[in-house]
Order: C-alpha cells, then sequence, then structure tokens
C-alpha cells in the first residue's frame, strides 16, 4: 500500500500482483453487507458425503466426491479458504457505510482492513495472489481458458478408454493361467541363455586378455627385432663399404703388379742409348773424342753403371767368373783378380 497526504484527505491505493501498477478499486469495495462477505468466504464447490460402497467388491471407498456443475460439465476440486490475517471473524463484519460516510480515520481503516481481508481469502482460495489488474486477469482467463481445453480433451480420452475397456471381454483364467506360466518358462529358459552367454564372455574375454598381452609381447619381439635387424643392416652395409674398398686395392694392386710384369727392370735401371758418336748409359757418356772432350768422371761413371749392369746380369744368370770378380763401386768400380790379389784393375784416367 501506498499513501500520500493531500490537502486534509488520506488516499490509500492497492497495486497489482503481477504487473505492481496502482489499482482503483471498485466503488462496490466500500459498501459490503454480512451476507457478500459470507458468499466470498463459501468454499466454490460444495463437497457431497462419499458413498459406501458394497464390500463384496472389496474395492475403497474414495475420499470424495465432487459435485459436476451442469453447465459445463467440469468437476472442481473444494479448496478450504485460508484463515484471515486478523484474529477477528469474518462474521464480525457488518457494514460499511458508504463512502461519503468514512470521513473520519476509523472508518478509513475498517474499509482498508476489510479490502485487504477480501483479497487475502481470494489468494487463499486460488494458486493467484489478488488483487490483480483489468490486463492481468484477463490474461490469467485466456490462461485458464486454455487450461480448462486441455483439461475437457483429456477428460473425453479417459471416457473413451474406459468404455473401450467396459466393453472387452474378460478372458479366460485358466488361459491366462496357461499364457503366464509359458511366460515364466520362456523366462526360466532365457535366463539359462543369460547364463551362458554370460559364461561365454567371460572365458572371450579372458581370451581377449591373453592375446592382448599377447599381441604387446609380440610387439615389443618386433620392435626388438628391428633393431636387431638395423644393426645387422648397418653392419652389413660397413662390410659392403669395406669389402668394394678392399675390391678395389685388390684391383689397384693387380693392375700395378701385370704393369709390373711386363716391365724390363734392366731395361728402367739401365737406360742405355747413344748421344751423337757417343754411346751412354744412363745419359753417361762412353767414351771421348779429340774434337769432343769428355770429362773423366763422366766416363768413369758410365763404366761404373756398365759394371753394375754386368754384375746384376751375371747374378742374374747364375755366371761364376772364373779369374776376375766385377766390383761395381759407382765411377771407381773396378775388377778384382782372383788369382793374383795384388793386381786389380783400379787404374787413373789419363788424357
Amino acid at each position: 500500500m501506498e499513501g500520500s497526504k493531500l490537502s486534509s484527505t488520506m488516499q490509500v491505493s492497492f497495486v497489482c500482483q503481477r504487473c505492481c501498477q496502482p489499482l482503483k478499486l471498485d466503488t462496490s469495495f466500500n459498501v459490503l453487507d454480512r451476507v457478500t462477505i459470507l458468499e466470498l468466504t463459501a468454499p466454490l464447490v460444495t463437497v457431497t458425503p462419499s458413498k459406501q460402497v458394497d464390500s463384496s467388491n472389496g474395492e475403497p471407498a474414495p475420499e470424495e466426491t465432487f459435485e459436476e456443475n451442469k453447465q459445463d460439465g467440469v468437476s472442481r476440486k473444494y479448496i478450504p479458504p485460508a484463515r484471515m490475517m486478523s484474529t477477528e471473524s469474518a462474521n464480525s463484519f457488518t457494514l460499511i457505510g458508504d463512502a461519503s460516510d468514512g470521513g473520519t480515520m476509523e472508518n478509513l481503516s475498517r474499509r482498508l482492513k476489510v479490502t485487504s481481508d477480501l483479497f487475502d481469502i481470494m489468494s487463499g482460495q486460488t494458486d493467484v495472489d489478488h488483487p490483480l489488474c483489468e490486463e492481468c486477469t484477463d490474461t490469467l482467463l485466456d490462461h485458464l481458458d486454455t487450461q480448462l481445453n486441455i483439461t475437457e480433451n483429456e477428460c473425453q480420452n479417459y471416457k473413451q478408454c474406459l468404455e473401450l475397456l467396459s466393453n472387452l471381454q474378460a478372458e479366460d483364467e485358466k488361459t491366462l493361467l496357461a499364457e503366464l506360466q509359458e511366460l515364466k518358462d520362456e523366462e526360466a529358459s532365457l535366463v539359462q541363455e543369460l547364463e551362458a552367454v554370460e559364461e561365454q564372455r567371460a572365458a572371450v574375454a579372458q581370451d581377449l586378455a591373453q592375446s592382448r598381452i599377447q599381441s604387446q609381447q609380440l610387439d615389443t619381439e618386433e620392435l626388438q627385432y628391428q633393431k636387431e635387424y638395423s644393426e645387422f643392416k648397418r653392419q652389413q652395409l660397413e662390410l659392403d663399404d669395406e669389402l668394394k674398398s678392399v675390391d678395389n686395392q685388390m684391383r689397384y694392386c693387380q693392375i700395378q703388379l701385370d704393369r709390373l710384369k711386363k716391365t724390363n727392370v734392366f731395361n728402367a735401371t739401365f737406360h742405355i742409348w747413344h748421344s751423337g758418336q757417343f754411346g751412354t748409359i744412363n745419359n753417361f757418356r762412353l767414351g771421348r773424342l779429340p774434337s769432343v772432350p769428355v770429362e773423366w768422371n763422366e766416363i768413369n761413371a758410365a763404366w761404373g753403371q756398365t759394371v753394375l749392369l754386368l754384375h746384376a746380369l751375371a747374378n742374374k744368370m747364375g755366371l761364376c767368373f772364373q779369374r776376375y770378380r766385377l766390383v761395381p763401386y759407382g765411377n771407381h768400380s773396378y775388377l778384382e783378380s782372383l788369382t793374383d790379389k795384388s793386381k786389380d784393375g783400379c787404374g787413373e784416367g789419363k788424357d
């Protein structure tokens, strides 16, 4: 409630319990008699006493029955009114005079109290809080109409189902018992099959676990095999490289051996040729002329190469000299007498 003092008059207004907008109450709230208050506080639907059922059927009697409204054919449940907020009884309200008679503060307080109690009674008998404005009331009525239509449709469906069930003939009890026994036997058979399937499932699960363990072992062995294979492959590649290197070395050595076999060591060591009128051995001239004086050192070196060649040939052929022995000594080579030790082939060169 909201109050404000305008001049010498106190104005009080209620608000809508949904949109919280201030309300302007109808003037009929100011004039209420005892009959009107009793009608507002009375229950919505009168309760009929529950009928006793015959003991032969054994069905429990319903707690309460509801009187059907002849206008719309809808049963409504009785909802007891809520207790009033004040300690006074509803019958204690007598008459509230006209608005013109309630000029005092006491009359205003009584009118507000009665109006508030009426709203509390209305709120207690329904699920909606009061008061409501006109727009909220229209919205609430539309919602209630929708629920009423849904309830009527459900009621019609229930009636049709009830009529259908009433028209069905009761089956023979023996037939039902036989079907029940068959269903029990089938259930027992299915239970046995289920147990067998569970045993098979457990066995398969165990086999699967063992297979997974074996698979893990095989994976580990495969990984180890791959490592060993990679190591052996590396060693094989290294050995292949070494083998190819050895083959290349053997080919090179064979080529060198073939070349050396074809080479004459004497031709390679002692190159015998000529230079002009002189014979040469290893580019040393052998001899001299008056017109071409050759140094005796060169001639002695040429004779030393000749002695060395003759000595090598004798050793190669296995020749043995009877009277002299060749002594290769560079440009000081000489012949040693085997019969007379005092004589040798050493001499000094002269011009």
